[in-house]
């Protein structure tokens, strides 16, 4: 999904006024000899997931001779976009609905096939381009506590309409999100909804543990979406779309790079399981190791390096 866990307005503007270089996630890795040309700029938004995804990408394409260089933990799309489209970004790994609804405002069809149809025609014009989509999803999951969900019989979104007062907690950007806080009210017509901004998961799950919140948007592939101590309500009004790991590499790179590039990235997306991605978040996030480990552990077992 791309977007629980964004950096504040303020921060993005004296971030952009800094510029990216002063950012990013772990040392930059010298290239590997043989493709050579200038390193392809890897980015990724600043959560788990994303910075993961980014490495996997990252190190197979350095596997196949091709200098990298990551731009990791960036933010927000309203921070990445610009510097895609000017080329100091050059690939994201990209989802498919968030990246129509919060990059450019717009509805998504709501299945993977359109949704990747719909946000290349969407990039086009910023001279980006997309490449295979991947089985693996990570999309905004809705989570409450389960002895809650049991006493009150909740299962649905639908099913807070039940309670006299529910507090939604999630970042800033979520409250004018039609996929987070704004669905609420738009979509599923709760006037029983009210928002409070918790910037970062940890202190989000500490709230609603508390009882401090009632709901809190977590990825699909977080390993709260898996825990018994929570149920994830059932979307039943498709407030969220389909949310397909999707690279967005700017024309520039796929142009210079050519079909083995294309063939080298495919290849990675084709693997990618929204499961396989829970272990690999739950392995950074529960268990402490590097998202560099675990992508490599990961490419190393698909066949990939």
């Amino acid at each position: 999904m791309g977007w629980t866990r964004n950096i504040r307005v303020a921060a993005l503007v004296a971030v952009a006024a800094l510029g990216l270089t002063a950012c990013g996630g772990g040392d930059d890795k010298p290239a590997a000899a043989g493709k050579g040309g200038a390193p392809i700029v890897v980015a990724s938004f600043n959560f788990t997931d994303s910075q993961i995804l980014a490495e996997i990408y990252a190190q197979a394409l350095e596997a196949k001779g091709y200098p990298v260089t990551r731009k990791l933990n960036l933010g927000s799309r309203e921070l990445i976009y610009p510097s895609l489209k000017s080329g100091e970004l050059q690939f994201i790994p990209e989802y498919q609905g968030s990246a129509i609804a919060a990059g450019f405002g717009k509805d998504p069809v709501k299945d993977a096939k359109g949704e990747h149809e719909q946000l290349a025609k969407l990039l086009e014009p910023s001279g980006v381009s997309l490449l295979d989509y991947a089985a693996a999803e990570d999309k905004n999951t809705y989570i409450v506590k389960a002895d809650l969900a049991q006493s009150k019989g909740l299962t649905t979104i639908s099913d807070l309409k039940k309670l006299d007062k529910v507090v939604l907690a999630g970042g800033p950007e979520c409250e004018k999100r039609l996929t987070c806080f704004k669905g609420l009210t738009d979509v599923y017509k709760l006037t029983n909804a009210t928002f409070q901004t918790v910037q970062e998961l940890g202190p989000r799950v500490q709230q609603l543990d508390s009882g401090g919140v009632t709901v809190i948007p977590v990825d699909s592939v977080s390993p709260q979406a898996g825990d018994s101590k929570y149920v994830a309500l059932k979307d039943d009004l498709s407030m969220v779309p389909t949310e397909n790991v999707v690279p967005a590499v700017t024309k520039k790179v796929l142009d210079e790079r050519g079909a083995d590039f294309a063939a080298a990235v495919n290849a990675v997306s084709a693997k990618l399981t929204t499961e396989g991605m829970r272990d690999l978040n739950k392995r950074v996030d529960s268990d402490g190791e590097k998202a560099a480990d675990v992508a490599k552990d990961w490419l190393s077992q698909q066949g990939l390096v």
